[in-house]
Parts: C-alpha cells; structure tokens; sequence
C-alpha cells in the first residue's frame, strides 16, 4: 500500500471555497475509483490557506494508471479543473508507506495533528519503529492515527497524525505525557535520530472520511 498526501495553498481566504468543490464536485467524480480517500482537512494552526488530503492506492503502478484514467475524465477535467486550478497556488506531494497503517478514530468532532519530523541521515526507519513501538498502551495507540515513512518529496522525514477531542484535550494529553515513564524513556532517544520537526493543527471537512 502506497500513501500520497497532497498539500495545496490557495489565495488567502480561498482554501474552504476549494474544499467546498472537492466535496460538491471532485467527490462525486472520484468517489474512490481513482484512489482512495482516507481524509481532507483545512490547516488551522501553522501554514495557512491550505487544504491537506490523504490517499491510498496499492502501489506505485495503481497510483500511475489512476491518476492517468482521472485526467481523462471528462467532468474532471470540464467540471472540476476549471473552477478549481484558479484557486491553488502551490502543490506539495509527498509518496510514503505507512510503518503504522491509518485508522480512523470513532465518531466525529476531532481536531487532528500531523506531525512532520526530519530524521538524521539513515535515522528514519528506525524513529518511525520505535515511535511504532513506544505506542503500546491502548490509551496511547488510540489517539495516534498513523505513522508513515515519506519515500518521495521530503527525504529523510517521518510524519505521524494524531485524533484529539480538542484543542484542550491535546493538551492535556501531551501534559499527562511527560509524567508518563515509558513515553519519558523514548522521548530521551528523540534528539539521537531527529534534526528538526514541524506540526500543523487540521480540521476535517465534511466529505473527509476522517471526522
């Protein structure tokens, strides 16, 4: 299974006027013969103006045949090209494999953080599996959706999404965390196999499955 999450920054003010077109036009056309969906989000804290969307294919080849049938669709291309290109400004395409395969969490209402780190050189695999392996407590594993190792557009990067009631739940989350032995003990290891990391806060859209 191949994962590709896109990242599209609009004009300001511009990325729920985007989101409403995928929802009302591109889903009805993709649906998910031609990838996927696994979720849809509009950033609220960190990048602004973007949309950030999550899609699975079984490999690199389905990736390639899918996106080649979608372009020859005629609505995608008369229907939802024309009055969605005018609105991206930037495109950013990352292709990653999922060291801990997505699952979506219960129910609705959630705030989600994809965290993206930038391992040291070789460092990757082995941050992405013991981040994997720290999560062992039910409690824990239930807030983190997935972890993912990014193959093209962002060498050396491992990125991991988490589900959050609220913005208050995270944080009192990452508060408990540090009292926490087990995660204390992995925390100590981070700074051996990571140079710099980045977080942005999502909100989901209403056709994103992820809720």
């Amino acid at each position: 299974m191949i994962y590709e999450l896109r990242t599209y920054t609009t004009p300001i003010g511009k990325a729920p006027e985007l989101a409403r077109l995928s929802a009302d036009i591109g889903r009805g056309i993709r649906k998910d013969d031609y990838g996927k969906l696994e979720g849809y989000w509009l950033t609220e804290i960190g990048p602004l103006n973007q949309v950030v969307h999550l899609w699975s294919y079984a490999d690199l080849n389905a990736r390639l045949e899918l996106r080649a049938a979608l372009g020859r669709h005629e609505d995608w291309r008369t229907r939802y090209l024309p009055v969605a290109s005018p609105l991206i400004l930037r495109q950013d395409v990352r292709l990653m494999h999922a060291v801990k395969p997505p699952i979506a969490p219960e129910g609705g209402g959630h705030v989600y953080e994809y965290r993206f780190y930038r391992a040291k050189v070789g460092k990757a695999r082995a941050f992405a599996e013991s981040l994997r392996d720290a999560l062992t407590t039910p409690d824990k594993y239930r807030r983190n959706v997935g972890i993912w190792l990014t193959e093209a557009g962002s060498p050396n990067e491992v990125s991991h999404l988490w589900a959050y009631q609220s913005l208050n739940h995270r944080a009192e989350i990452r508060l408990a965390g540090r009292s926490d032995p087990d995660w204390r003990t992995f925390l100590a290891t981070v700074p051996e196999m990571i140079e710099e990391m980045q977080s942005i806060i999502l909100l989901p859209w209403a056709h994103s499955p992820m809720q």
